[in-house]
């Protein structure tokens, strides 16, 4: 059961990386708030364990800090 978590997170992880490729014509803070929203999802999923909760309330959270982090000074 383990190993079938872990693969669908590398999965996950792997299409979020891919997926970026598309973003070239985005703006940095659209690219801040996407890295931030993939990074927060891997670190919620590996702290809890794989839950659905922790994946998506950690790429919330990852998002909101991205964002906040591509905000013009």
């Amino acid at each position: 059961m383990k190993s079938i978590k872990r693969n669908t997170v590398v999965t996950m992880v792997l299409a979020g990386l891919l997926g970026l490729g598309g973003c070239a014509d985005m703006s940095t803070r659209d690219k801040d708030t996407a890295i931030g929203a993939g990074v927060g999802a891997v670190g919620g999923a590996i702290l809890t364990g794989g839950s659905a909760i922790g994946t998506v309330g950690g790429a919330a959270v990852g998002g909101l800090i991205g964002n906040q982090v591509g905000k013009p000074k």
